[in-house]
Formats: structure tokens, sequence, C-alpha cells
């Protein structure tokens, strides 16, 4: 990595590079490039190499971020990337990345840093299946498994590393993994690995890195300003291509929905905000005693939690607003007239426990987040026949809003379960000898405890009070600025001009935490 990569030295920051490209707006709308843009590549006019390697894939086309970024990558530009899941980025970056890696070095020539092992896993394959019998060797690395597997492929001469940051930060501390000839970083899905508090691993990551210039790529369906702030410690130079056909301005906010029970809303909730992990956020709703009941799940879930709504007493409301300038709190639960004057600059995600009865009220609510050079989430829960308001809402202000699929227990046990991972070996790296050789006492007994099925709850409440342990912060990532401010209460926002009916249920009186009713 080049000082003039540490130092700045002059160079247009991550944001400016985003605003430079929002005018770069070519004939396919949604598409936005940079000032200087290349050619769209097509697969007849690739290298033959790379052409055979389609062939292997059974691709007939390039797809449009693969024809976009791979002329850049080749090239040896640094880029910003916008683009969805499953649009095809993996090849946008793989197949290239295998026509500048030398076969004849056998070391680390490029690193993909993902945020789960089945990323990882999948990545890997798409690797294998590309570069054919070229004699390139790829490495998949990720926490909870052994480590032999892993150093075996090192001692063969993996040209290509796939993995997460912490089990990578792992290997490079024991020397098991160089990075001294590494050409090429790439960041896949980067807005997930901060989610999954992978922060400062990446930091540390970092410190591994060759001193001269690398090339540097960074793939994220939304880009945050935290992301944003990661591009400009990683990337030189850095460029926005972004083919996210629901954004047509790089400031944007990416618009989803979940279609939930009407008896369950509150568990759907906790089910999305555990797959989001988001830094911090709003979470709207209609009545009082819906903030009231919202914040008291989310507190028993262990989440850093509180409220705001005009039944506060002025102490109550004094102490809440003291920790959102202060930038200490994770989730603000409010009602529409309660939150306003309150700007949360970073604010990376928007929750709509229900639709607004005003759909004025769902533009204000929206536009909390996305805000100055950088990309937000709005997320809104319906049951029912409120999908069809929220539609109607859409509609009436043009908003491409996506549909997802609610999260099944097992996605977020899944989720769940590599974020602890992860930090649970970031904390033995940080332990020094003697906390070391203070622990060696209970390596049997847990060893006897996960052989046991009976102890299962033992390990589980464990590990439980330990994840309740992490989410009483945030995720370690740049979310806040560099004077610590992430925070602060404004003059009135918009909001506070609307006036119909959520405006009259302020007046109502709190009839106490009863769950509300479906619909409601």
């Amino acid at each position: 990595m080049s000082e003039e990569m540490e130092n700045g030295g002059g160079t247009p920051t991550p944001a400016a590079a985003m605003e430079a490209a929002g005018s770069g707006l070519d004939g396919m709308e949604g598409v936005i490039e940079p000032e200087n843009a290349l050619p769209e590549a097509a697969l007849a006019g690739l290298p033959e190499a790379l052409q055979a390697a389609c062939a292997r894939a059974g691709w007939t086309k390039l797809l449009p971020v693969q024809a976009r970024a791979i002329p850049y990558v080749l090239a040896e530009r640094d880029l910003m990337v916008q683009s969805q899941t499953g649009s095809g980025k993996t090849g946008a970056f793989i197949l290239p990345i295998l026509e500048r890696i030398d076969p004849q070095k056998n070391v680390c020539q490029a690193l993909v840093l993902v945020p789960t092992r089945e990323l990882a896993k999948q990545v890997a394959h798409e690797a294998e299946i590309l570069q054919g019998d070229r004699g390139l060797r790829t490495a998949v690395v990720y926490g909870g498994v052994k480590y032999e597997p892993q150093l075996e492929a090192f001692r063969r001469g993996a040209h290509l590393v796939v993995g997460t940051p912490g089990r990578i930060l792992d290997h490079l501390l024991k020397g098991t993994l160089s990075l001294d000839a590494l050409r090429i970083i790439v960041f896949d899905e980067a807005d997930r690995m901060l989610s999954m508090g992978f922060y400062p691993d990446m930091k540390r990551v970092k410190q591994f890195l060759p001193h001269r210039p690398i090339s540097g790529y960074m793939f994220s369906a939304t880009f945050p300003s935290y992301v944003i702030r990661l591009a400009g410690e990683f990337l030189r130079h850095p460029e926005f291509l972004s083919l996210s056909q629901e954004h047509v301005h790089v400031t944007g906010t990416n618009h989803v929905f979940y279609i939930v029970p009407g008896m369950q809303r509150e568990r759907s909730l906790v089910r999305i905000i555990e797959m989001e992990n988001p830094v911090s956020a709003i979470i709207f709703c209609n009545m009082k005693s819906t903030v009231h009941f919202v914040s008291v799940v989310l507190k028993r879930f262990g989440y850093d939690a509180d409220e705001l709504s005009s039944d506060l007493a002025q102490g109550a409301r004094e102490r809440v607003m003291g920790r959102v300038r202060r930038g200490a709190l994770r989730f603000l639960v409010a009602t529409d007239v309660a939150a306003r004057g309150i700007d949360i600059p970073d604010l990376s995600h928007v929750f709509q426990y229900e639709p607004p009865e005003d759909p004025e009220l769902y533009i204000h609510r929206a536009g909390r987040t996305g805000r100055v050079g950088a990309t937000g989430t709005a997320i809104t829960l319906v049951a029912g026949m409120e999908q069809f308001s929220l539609r109607s809402i859409a509609r009436s202000f043009n908003i491409n809003i996506q549909e997802k699929t609610l999260p099944t227990d097992e996605d977020v046990e899944a989720i769940v379960s590599q974020r602890v991972i992860a930090s649970l070996e970031a904390d033995l790296r940080s332990r020094d000898s003697l906390e070391k050789e203070r622990m060696r006492r209970f390596i049997h007994l847990g060893r006897s405890l996960a052989e046991a099925e009976v102890e299962s709850p033992l390990i589980a409440m464990l590990l439980d009070d330990y994840y309740q342990r992490m989410l009483q912060a945030p995720p370690q990532t740049l979310a806040a600025g560099e004077d610590g401010e992430g925070m602060a209460e404004t003059e009135a926002a918009p909001a506070a001009e609307v006036k119909k009916s959520p405006r009259r249920r302020e007046g109502q009186r709190r009839r106490g935490p009863r769950r509300p009713r479906p619909g409601r």
C-alpha cells in the first residue's frame, strides 16, 4: 500500500468519486459510470483464455455488471461497484483476476474478503470452474473449521485466497499466509462484511498488505457512509460504478418490504434486524402504545433500544435525547411526531414497523437514511392487505420497492453462529499468554460438555450470554466521524409539517404495553 493511500495525497475521496460518477449516467437507465468511462466488454472481445473460461461456466454472454466492471479490473483501475446480490458480480472480478494472475509464481497474488463461509465457498467454486486447467490454485479460508486443509492449500501455493477477515488474520498472525506478492484485493459484499463486525479484523489485515500500490475493488449492494469510508482506507483513487436499477442517483435509498404474519410482527422485526445488523436505526411506529411494545421486545432480545413518544416525561425524554446526541443509542423506536428534529447523519437503516396511514410520511421516514453521498435502506413490514397500501404509496412517489422473503429461524441461526465464531476467534487472538494459560483449565470441561448432548443447553446458555453482550454495543465500523459525533438534534425536520392521523394519535392516552392489534 502506497504512502499516497495512507496520507490521502490530495487525491479525490470515494465520496467525491461517487458524486463525479453521478453525472455520468449513460443510456442504460439506472447505470452510473466514472467520468472517464471505459467501453463495455463483450464476450467475443475478451482474450481467448477468458472466452474459454466462460464456455466452461456455460456463459453465452456477459451479464451487465460483468460487461461494465471487467474492463476496469483488467485496466487496473480501483473501483467501487454497487450491484445487488445475484447479479453476477462474482464473475465480474474472478474472470479478470484469472487473467492477471501469473500461474508460474506459487504465491498469493489475489485476496478476496467475504462476510460468510457460504459466500467464500461459492466464490471459490466459481473460481475453480472458470480457471479450468490453467494451473491456478485457490484456497478457501473461514472460521469454525480445522486449520489443516487451509494450511495444505497454502503449502501447495495458492494463487487466489478467498476467505473471511477473521480467519485470514489468524493465518497472517501465525505466518502461515503471506501477502508480500499480493497484486489484487477484493471486498465482496462490503456492507455485509461490516455488519458482521469484521472491521477491526480488516484494519489489522491492512497492516499485512504490501506498501507498494495494489489494485483494490469493492462490491456492495449499498454504500452507506461507513462503507464509503472503508473504501477510502483500502482503495487508491477509487471510481464508482452502479448497476442497481432502483438507484437513479448515487445518494439514494434501497426500498424493501417484507410480508409478515400479523400476530408475529415483532418476531419478524427481530429476525430482520438479526440479518441486517445495522449500526444504528430508527424504527417508526404509528401509535405510542406500539412504540412502547416494540421497545420492550427489542430490549428483551438484548438490543440497545429506547423509545421516544409524547407520553414520555421531560426527564425521560432528555435522557433518551442525551444518548442520541452522544451517538450512544443503537435503536430508537419512535412515532413520527416524537422523532421530528432528530438528525442521525450516519443512519444506515430506517424500519417501518407498519406502513404509515399518511403516504407523505413514508417519504419523511425513508428520507432519514441515504444522505450526504451515501446510500441507505428503508425496510417496511406489512401484513395482509397492508401490502396493497404500500404498493400504492410506491406508485404515487415512483419508488421502486422490492419484496424480500422473511428470514427463517434457520437463516438467523446460521448468521448468528458465524457472527459469534468470528467474535470469539477475535477475542482469542487478543488474549496474552497468561490468559491463555488460565483458560486451559476449562478445555477438558468444554470437550466433555460438547460430547454430552444432555449438556447442550449449558453451552447454548453461555453462547447466548456472550451474544447478548455483543448486542449491547453497535458493530465496530466506521459509523462515527472522526469527531466522534454520530447523531445530533436539529431544528424541526419536514415531518413536523405533517398534520394527519398519526399526529392526532399523539394526544391519546397510553394504556400500557399491550400487544397492538394486527394491522394497527
